[in-house]
C-alpha cells in the first residue's frame, strides 16, 4: 500500500490491528527512497504501484487456512478499499498468489542488498516510538543537506555530501527503524562526524534504544549507556559474570568496558 505521510502509515497499522486482529502477521514500511533504490539496483524489481509515487509504502501479511483463502482475500480487499476511502492510502495491491506476494515482499527484503550494490553504507538499527520513528530520517537528511551546502561554498576537494542518500525502512509495528545512510563515494570521516554521535543522541532524546532486532554487537557497547542507566548495565554485567566469569563467551560485545562507564 502507498501511504501519504508517515502518520498515515501509523494510522493504517492501528486500523489493521483492529480490523484484521489475529490474522495480521507482519506490518513493515519503506520510504520512497528505499523503493527507488531497489528498483534501480536489483534486476527484475518493479514499482508495485506505478504512477502513485507515494512517499511511504507498507507491506503487510495476514494468515489463514487454505479453506478460507477466498474469505481472507475479500477481507483484505475491504480493508484496502476502506483505507483508500478514509484517505490513509493512495493505492494498494493484494497479492494474487504466492509468487506475486513473494515479489511484493522482495521489495522490502532486498533493500539491504541494494544498499550494498550502491556503495558504502552506514547502518543503524534503532528502537523508537512508532509515531516518531521517521523523524530521525528527516533530521539526518537535513544534516546531510546542510553539510552539502557548506561544502559547496567551501574549498575544492571537499567531500561531496550531495551524493549521499538517507533511507528509512523497518518494522512499524515494533517501532524498529533501519536507518541507512548511503555513500556511493565510500566511507569518509567527515560524513561520519555528521552522523555520529547525533543519531544516538537523538534516539536517547525520544526515549528510544540504540539497539533493536540486531542487538548491540561489537560496534555499540559504548553507546548502551545512552539507553540504559549505569545500575542496569552493572546488573547485566553481574548476570554475565555468573555464567562467564572469565569473559571468554562472545567477548567485547554488548557490555561496555568497565573503565568506560
Amino acid at each position: 500500500m502507498g501511504n501519504h505521510p508517515h502518520q498515515a502509515a501509523v494510522e493504517t497499522l492501528v486500523a489493521a490491528k483492529t480490523e484484521l486482529s489475529e490474522s495480521l502477521q507482519a506490518f513493515e514500511f519503506l520510504d520512497r527512497a528505499s523503493l527507488e533504490l531497489v528498483c534501480a539496483q536489483m534486476k527484475g524489481a518493479r514499482d508495485p504501484l506505478p504512477g502513485s509515487e507515494a512517499p511511504f509504502y507498507v507491506v503487510m501479511e495476514t494468515s489463514g487456512s487454505a479453506e478460507r483463502a477466498a474469505e481472507e482475500r475479500a477481507r483484505l480487499d475491504r480493508f484496502l478499499a476502506d483505507a483508500k476511502t478514509r484517505g490513509r492510502v493512495v493505492d494498494g495491491v493484494v497479492g494474487a498468489d504466492a509468487k506475486h506476494a513473494a515479489a511484493l515482499w522482495n521489495l522490502r527484503e532486498r533493500i539491504s542488498l541494494a544498499l550494498k550494490h550502491a556503495g558504502a553504507v552506514y547502518k543503524y538499527d534503532l528502537s523508537l516510538p512508532t509515531a516518531r520513528m521517521y523523524e530521525l530520517v528527516e533530521v539526518m537528511r537535513e544534516r546531510v543537506a546542510s553539510a552539502a551546502a557548506a561544502a559547496a561554498a567551501g574549498a575544492a576537494g571537499a567531500f561531496d555530501f550531495s551524493r549521499v542518500s538517507v533511507l528509512g525502512y523497518g518494522h512499524l509495528g515494533d517501532g524498529n527503524l533501519h536507518l541507512n545512510i548511503s555513500s556511493p563515494d565510500g566511507y569518509d570521516a567527515r560524513l561520519e562526524r555528521i552522523i555520529e554521535p547525533h543519531v544516538y543522541e537523538w534516539t536517547a532524546s525520544v526515549d528510544g534504544s540504540v539497539s533493536a532486532e540486531h542487538g548491540v554487537g561489537a560496534m555499540k557497547p559504548n553507546e548502551v549507556s545512552r539507553s540504559k542507566p549505569a545500575a542496569a548495565i552493572e546488573l547485566m554485567r553481574a548476570i554475565k559474570d555468573v555464567f562467564d566469569p572469565k569473559g571468554i563467551l562472545n567477548p567485547y560485545k554488548v557490555l561496555p568496558p568497565r573503565a568506560r562507564l
